[in-house]
């Protein structure tokens, strides 16, 4: 092999480890390497990046809930891109190992790993297709996790949440429709893109509705949203419309007539609780 690319083989015979161990680094999101036809190379850099810095020992090396979470991030990036759920659910059970909890993976392995996939696709670093293949890997992860989020006892009632016309990332929406589960609310997700004719209709037909969540994460869903709420209004629901992500500001959310603007799942669920 060229003296810039290694084989496992040859990765093996430098670490001083098994060839299996090799490819379990690879797997797993420790060691980053491409595949070329069925064989997998590591470039040279990588090769002393990891011989000087081994992060998944520093991310199991303690319970202390201050532990490095980036070097966990950046293995589930790199397993998202080449589609890889085996490895990424590895990861993800590594990292509850060390004592995460199910809403810790979401906000602090789940949520930044799929910020780092946007930032990737904006500067053109990856392609349209490993956007949507590492999107459809993290749907899967979601789906494998929900059953964690569902707490047993009474509940507090109903809350729908979705997304506007137009809007095509759910994933954020998923998250929080999982993580208000597990406060105990019943949680109707509409995912992505839902029309507003099918949205109203929807929160008009839940029993015990509490509140409406509307998520955004660009701004050129501005008025879409706008029409959203104002259909709501319209139909005479006696609840909260609540807006948040990235895409709208709290000033953007009173523009649009929105209740109230929520930065996090945390700050929905403390308002909930009062209302």
């Amino acid at each position: 092999m060229s003296a810039s690319h290694y084989t496992l083989s040859e990765v093996a015979e430098r670490l001083g480890v098994h060839y299996m161990t090799a490819y379990r680094y690879v797997r797993t999101g420790r060691l980053w390497a491409h595949q070329r036809g069925t064989q997998w190379l590591v470039d040279e850099s990588e090769l002393e990046r990891f011989k000087n810095f081994d992060p998944p020992r520093r991310d199991r090396d303690s319970t202390s809930t201050h532990r490095p979470r980036r070097p966990s991030v950046n293995r589930l990036v790199a397993r998202l891109i080449v589609g890889d759920e085996s490895g990424c659910w590895t990861i993800v059970q590594e990292f509850q190992g060390g004592g995460a909890t199910s809403k810790v993976v979401y906000l602090e392995l789940f949520a930044p790993a799929m910020r780092a996939i946007g930032e990737r696709w904006a500067l053109g670093q990856i392609t349209v297709a490993e956007e949507h293949r590492a999107s459809a890997v993290m749907h899967r992860l979601i789906g494998r996790m929900g059953p964690q989020f569902r707490p047993r006892g009474p509940r507090r009632g109903s809350v729908v949440i979705g997304a506007p016309s137009g809007e095509l990332h759910g994933l954020p929406v998923a998250l929080a429709a999982d993580m208000l589960r597990s406060t105990g609310f019943n949680v109707v997700d509409l995912g992505a893109d839902v029309p507003t004719d099918a949205f109203v209709g929807c929160a008009r037909d839940t029993d015990d509705l509490v509140a409406v969540a509307i998520g955004v994460t660009a701004a050129q869903h501005r008025a879409s949203t706008a029409h959203l709420i104002e259909t709501l209004r319209r139909s005479e629901l006696n609840v909260p419309i609540v807006v948040g992500g990235t895409g709208l500001s709290e000033r953007d959310a009173q523009r649009l007539g929105a209740d109230q603007w929520m930065p996090d799942v945390d700050s929905l669920v403390a308002m909930l609780r009062t209302e």
